[in-house]
């Protein structure tokens, strides 16, 4: 089972990108963050039409999270990370596909920091942490997938000195991330590839794809029975390269059949 996880960064404005892509690669799942569209205007008829069911959960002009299945029911389970009643941000949906868990999710930013974004990102990671923990004591197959706004070392960030004071790269951001994944969980690409440059994302200033002027912030985060079948990861790299596509590259997992 081949699975993705892409920041679309606008999908009704780079849905020509996204086809492409889908009808280049054929996974069977797609974790996609940053629609930037409310919830009745996601393009459900073109992506029905290149083979994919989809939940997803929008929200005007900003975030908004969706899952796509190949051949594949979907069901859902929240459509909101447990934990903040009060929050109307659409950053993560969770589902049962195939026998996995899988929760596809869009962290907070948190610049400018320090303020309140830096906060409710913090307040955000507590969240996700304790429902983390939950659905590994389910000894179910999990995966969390999406664009975590982390850089969990100074290997995953081009020049990381220029960076320290950045809601994606400060100490206690990483340290969340790497409290979360010691609860048990396996970062699939670091686990395949400890010591290699890859980044996900490229800002689209000052020519940073061509320099490789990177970012590693979209991550897989893997269940203990989900990483002992993890086969291959990678990063589909050249999509960034395409004309109006977005500042993250897709990445995905193959894993063996549960």
């Amino acid at each position: 089972m081949k699975i993705a996880t892409y920041n679309v960064n606008g999908v009704n404005g780079r849905l020509n990108v996204l086809l492409r892509w889908l009808e280049e690669t054929a996974p069977d799942v797609v974790c996609l963050q940053e629609l930037k569209a409310p919830q009745g205007k996601f393009p459900l008829k073109a992506i029905n039409d290149a083979g994919y069911n989809a939940v997803w959960h929008g929200q005007k002009q900003w975030n908004g999270v969706a899952i796509l299945a190949r051949n594949m029911e979907i069901e859902e389970i929240t459509r909101t990370l447990p934990g903040d009643e009060d929050d109307s941000q659409s950053r993560y949906i969770e589902v049962l596909i195939g026998g996995i868990v899988i929760a596809c999710l869009y962290l907070p930013n948190g610049n400018p920091a320090p303020g309140p974004k830096l906060e409710y990102k913090m307040l955000w990671f507590k969240r996700l942490a304790k429902r983390a923990a939950i659905l590994l004591s389910l000894n179910t197959p999990v995966i969390l997938a999406g664009d975590f706004n982390v850089m969990p070392a100074e290997l995953d960030v081009y020049k990381p000195e220029r960076w320290v004071k950045d809601a994606l790269f400060l100490p206690e951001v990483r340290k969340s991330f790497a409290e979360l994944a010691a609860q048990g969980w396996t970062d699939a690409i670091r686990s395949l590839y400890p010591d290699e440059v890859i980044y996900t994302f490229w800002d689209y200033f000052r020519n940073a794809y061509t320099r490789n002027a990177g970012l590693r912030i979209d991550h897989f985060l893997l269940s203990p029975q989900v990483a002992k079948k993890l086969k291959s990861a990678s990063v589909d790299r050249h999509v960034r390269g395409w004309e109006k596509t977005s500042d993250h590259a897709p990445v995905w997992i193959e894993i063996d059949p549960l």
